[in-house]
């Protein structure tokens, strides 16, 4: 029998390895540094040995289909995998209009509370103007531009080797 280690890798093992990387680095769990010596490694892995060292701090279980065997407590509960924020995949300009909506209505509140409350009575509900149409707007737009960004393969930038 051949050892699994000594297997060849391919470029998509390689590749699977570096998204895995990627997603460690987006996490928090590896530094720039880290992620940057890795990648390296993994680019120039010849062989699925190669490859396993690479990942075996990270919780989730190896990329690298066909490889080493994977080990029992590898994978992240699912409790933990599902724990980023609301805003998490949006792309920045989204996130500091959503910011900007949340101030612009938490103000609107604030002064529609204080006019009910000095005025004796309860006032018209005009916030609801304010946060109802552009908070849809923002909804959709977001909705929008993350389906458009699970519907892309992730973007890889390859490093030239100069010989």
């Amino acid at each position: 029998m051949v050892d699994q280690q000594k297997i060849r890798a391919s470029d998509r093992d390689r590749q699977q390895v570096v998204e895995r990387l990627r997603s460690a680095l987006e996490d928090g769990r590896l530094t720039m540094e880290e992620y940057v010596n890795r990648m390296e490694v993994a680019y120039q892995a010849a062989t699925y040995g190669d490859l396993a060292p690479l990942c075996t701090d990270l919780p989730a279980s190896s990329p690298v289909t066909g490889g080493p065997p994977r080990s029992a407590g590898a994978t992240a509960p699912a409790a933990v995998a599902s724990r980023a924020g609301y805003l998490a995949g949006l792309p920045t300009v989204l996130k500091v209009l959503w910011t900007i909506w949340l101030v612009a209505v938490s103000v609107n509140v604030v002064v529609w509370a204080l006019v009910s409350g000095t005025g004796g009575h309860l006032a018209y509900p005009w916030p609801v103007w304010v946060a109802g149409p552009y908070g849809a707007v923002l909804f959709a737009v977001s909705a929008a531009a993350t389906l458009f960004r699970r519907s892309r393969p992730p973007v890889v930038h390859r490093q030239r080797v100069n010989a």
